[in-house]
């Protein structure tokens, strides 16, 4: 078996539009396509063997034991392997449980589609489950455990914090949306210029000195001592020489730790003599270049969690320990500790497991044992010098009991320091007291403090503490940080329709970001060149924060690859579906193409709109699963779908008696005669109407004014400026020159009714085939080009995709012999000679129309002989 590819989904998807994170794998089973699993002798006992815990999937049978039935009946690989990658991550305490095997198209291979957790994991889960698979065939042993612990190590390398992750999913419990700004715990939380964002505990509105204040302990162990806080005596000393005159000052027991640390490193407590103080000196300088020598006050240790300003949760924590019991050794009391199934590895589980590193055999030998030394019956060894759960501590919520004085102090603390969010170490016997009748002192304030021991506290009753952060940071109800999103997919006219919303939207004030196959544009900016329909651009857009309207293009290849790049939009528009790049990706029927393009209107919110085109059967079949409301456009008013929507009251754009017109219910909003709107050629180019409509009805959707949609149509020029590449053109003294994308059969043919519109004696066109069509498709884009022209000039592309350059020029010289067997044809490869060509042999009155893929590079061209025509130069040279 082999697999082709591997791609992760990480937003709506063609294969589930509500599961994000699949895995899609498309894997070529070669001989085991003849080898389902009831014809592998022992395949069904060893994988019962190896994976017992698989008799809880059900299968297509619907009950446990269901797909252990499958198997033994006879089932593919692909199909096996599915399970198998759900299963492993499960044992590596990811549960997941969505996955689906389908052709691919090919005969032997097939798409292995299956949920994840983390990314990374699911991609290393798909290679594991074939290797494990093929393991099973060959009856070869298979060491499973190794496969598990590099998935949770994978997991823990790549997951968002506990405190992050909590944040994070209180958000999107509310419909805000987030973006992970890299590998670490920076998150966005809304798009755009709505956007908040996140750092582990610390927020884009959290004050800078404050964070600086608590990083630096000499200064808020200052600034609380003058607000009259109780806070353990102390000394910062830089210097060994000054050491004994600090333990002097203090008086032992005493702490000594780094002034500027954190999670407990080089902390060293209950120090009783000036040997160990020396020693715990120097652990503390490695960390810092100063040292804090303070009182070491007795208690128990509690953190108050405090945000925006108010006690939203307090913990007594404890350090990890054993307690002995006359019989084991330390090591075995560890591992008895260990068993406990809320203990796990990193931050999957409540509690984290303990270690014996060589921190903790420091304490243990400090304490007069050995690992293998056996405690007596109750005695009580603590093993880590911080009560931190990520060392193996425990927690226990206690906030319903402290006292209303201590509640006070803490949040009068966090105005002090002026931290949005902190967590406040308090030392002291009873946290039902004051401090100021128990002797308990302010140890330390943290910016950034964890937030696990409150979510999933040992014992007590768990705290939802990322709920007050998402209050402070959106205090509105409802309010979930978005800014508007139009999606624009189809076949044809997906660039100009998007290109025409986005200036739409910007004449009438918005600040507007876009994404379009030529580029990603801010403002009108271009700032990423190329082809930019997928998630990655999108996101781009949606991270910028000085956009507050964003249109987005969004073409099949991203679907495919790696999903949405957003979970949900405000309109989603599909201008039509036609044959293109079939055979692609699994993509073999316009049926299956439709459902590619059919995932933008099924994530449209409720209260937003799915535009689509009554006209095009496929488009108007989408309409039976979204969520939303619908609005329709149509070149026929007459349209029944059309006039059935506006029966029922619904929002319509249409052409009639020659004008764009938007239907509430039946009554008609004319914004403006078609012959007036450049983008038209005065109502030549019928295919531009068609994008008009839905970027009208877009607008009114949005609230846009018809005098500022009239202002924006009659602005949109068509030219190389605002719309690269669609309906270019360019008069010369003698010829005229047409660029356009033109890139499929459906686009030739809209393109060939506009041209015979045009009073030009003689048409020249140059064509080019393309590498990821099908042969067909090429074909008959060279009949097509036969019709539309006197002679034929056959260039091309750049990106040859996966062809040859005489492959494709004989797909396109066999469609045009088919057609004419006498059109005049000339191959000239290169773009850049085949233009030149054209311009420097073509007959007074001739139409050049070029059909390019990389518009920037033909513009340029054009451009240049513009200014050598200007010059007086009869010759034209690149």
């Amino acid at each position: 078996m082999k697999i082709r590819e591997i791609n992760a989904m990480r937003g709506p998807n063609y294969w589930s539009v509500r599961r994000h994170k699949l895995i899609v794998m498309v894997l070529d089973l070669e001989e085991m396509e003849e080898r389902p699993s009831n014809t592998i002798d022992g395949f069904l006992e060893r994988l019962k063997t190896m994976f017992p815990t698989m008799y809880s999937h059900r299968c297509s049978v619907g009950e446990p034991g269901g797909f252990f039935q499958r198997v033994e009946e006879g089932t593919w690989m692909g199909h096996i392997i599915e399970h198998i990658a759900l299963e492993i991550q499960t044992l590596a305490d990811m549960d997941t449980g969505f996955g689906r095997t389908r052709d691919y198209g090919e005969k032997g291979v097939y798409n292995v589609v299956f949920s994840y957790i983390e990314e990374s994991v699911g991609r290393y889960a798909a290679k594991a489950a074939v290797r494990i698979c093929e393991a099973l065939i060959q009856g070869e042993a298979y060491d499973l455990a190794d496969d598990i612990q590099e998935m949770r190590e994978l997991r823990e390398a790549e997951r968002l914090g506990p405190s992050t992750g909590s944040i994070v999913e209180e958000a999107a419990s509310r419909g805000i949306p987030w973006i992970r700004l890299n590998k670490y715990s920076l998150c966005q939380l809304g798009y755009g210029a709505n956007q908040k964002r996140i750092q582990a505990t610390v927020t884009s509105e959290t004050s800078s000195i404050g964070v600086e204040l608590a990083c630096d302990k000499e200064d808020t162990k200052y600034l609380l001592e003058q607000a009259e806080v109780e806070v353990p005596r102390g000394d910062i000393i830089s210097r060994e020489r000054s050491l004994e005159d600090a333990c002097r000052y203090v008086g032992y027991p005493l702490v000594i730790k780094p002034i500027d640390g954190n999670h407990g490193r080089g902390i060293t407590v209950n120090i009783t003599n000036y040997d160990d103080a020396l020693v715990a000196f120097h652990a503390a300088k490695e960390v810092s270049s100063r040292v804090i020598v303070e009182k070491y006050i007795t208690g128990e240790d509690y953190r108050l969690l405090v945000i925006n300003h108010r006690l939203v949760a307090a913990a007594i924590r404890t350090p990890a320990h054993v307690i002995g019991n006359g019989k084991s050794t330390i090591t075995e009391l560890v591992d008895k500790v260990n068993e406990d199934p809320r203990r796990g590895f990193g931050h999957e589980n409540v509690l984290t497991k303990i270690t014996i590193n060589d921190l903790t055999k420091t304490i243990i030998k400090d304490a007069g044992y050995t690992v293998d030394s056996v405690l007596k019956d109750g005695e009580r060894l603590v093993l880590k010098d911080t009560a931190n759960l990520s060392t193996g501590g425990t927690a226990e919520d206690v906030t319903d009991i402290v006292h209303p004085a201590n509640v006070s102090m803490a949040e009068r603390i966090s105005k002090i320091i002026d931290l949005d969010i902190c967590g406040i170490d308090v030392m002291t016997d009873d946290i039902t007291k004051p401090l100021s009748e128990t002797g308990g002192a302010v140890l330390e304030v943290n910016a950034g403090p964890g937030f696990r021991m409150h979510l999933a506290p040992t014992t007590g009753l768990p705290r939802n503490v990322a709920a007050p952060v998402i209050d402070k940071l959106f205090p509105i109800q409802g309010d979930t940080g978005r800014i508007p999103i139009v999606a624009v997919t189809g076949t044809n006219g997906k660039t100009t329709t998007t290109r025409l919303i986005a200036h739409i939207a910007k004449m009438s004030g918005y600040r507007v970001g876009y994404t379009t196959s030529d580029g990603v544009y801010i403002q009108n900016r271009l700032l990423m060149k190329g082809d930019c329909t997928g998630p990655a651009s999108a996101e781009f857009v949606l991270k910028d924060p000085t956009v507050n309207f964003a249109v987005l293009e969004s073409a099949r290849g991203g679907l495919l690859r790696a999903g949405l790049g957003f979970k949900n939009c405000d309109i989603g528009i599909v201008t039509n579906i036609a044959a293109d790049h079939l055979g692609l990706k699994g993509i073999h029927t316009v049926e299956q193409l439709a459902r590619v393009k059919g995932v933008i209107p099924e994530t449209v919110l409720p209260d937003g709109y799915a535009i689509l085109n009554a006209d095009d059967d496929l488009v108007y079949d989408m309409r039976r699963n979204i969520d939303s409301n619908l609005a329709l456009f149509s070149m026929d008013e007459n349209n029944p779908r059309i006039q059935a929507l506006q029966r029922k009251g619904g929002i319509t754009a249409v052409y009639e008696n020659g004008y764009v017109t938007i239907c509430r219910g039946t009554w008609k909003m004319r914004i403006m005669k078609v012959e007036d709107i450049p983008l038209t050629y005065g109502g030549k180019a019928t295919f531009m109407i068609q994008n008009v409509l839905p970027a009208i009805l877009t607008a009114n959707i949005r609230g846009i004014s018809i005098e500022d949609m009239k202002a924006a149509l009659e602005t949109f020029i068509p030219s190389a400026s605002q719309t690269p590449g669609r309906l270019n053109i360019f008069e010369f003294e003698n010829f005229t020159i047409l660029l356009d994308y033109a890139h499929n059969p459906a686009g030739m043919r809209a393109l060939q009714k506009f041209t015979e519109n045009l009073d030009h004696s003689y048409k020249v066109g140059i064509i080019a085939g393309i590498g990821d069509r099908r042969v067909e498709d090429n074909n008959e884009m060279g009949m097509i080009a036969a019709e539309m022209f006197d002679e034929v000039i056959i260039r091309q592309d750049k990106r040859l995709r996966g062809k040859t350059e005489e492959e494709l020029i004989k797909m396109l010289n066999d469609g045009i012999m088919a057609k004419d067997p006498n059109k005049k044809t000339t191959i000239i490869p290169s773009e850049k000679e085949a233009i030149t060509f054209a311009a420097n042999n073509a007959k007074k009155g001739s139409l050049i129309i070029l059909c390019s893929d990389v518009i920037p590079d033909a513009l340029d061209l054009v451009v240049r002989f513009k200014d050598q025509e200007a010059k007086g130069e009869t010759v034209f040279s690149y």
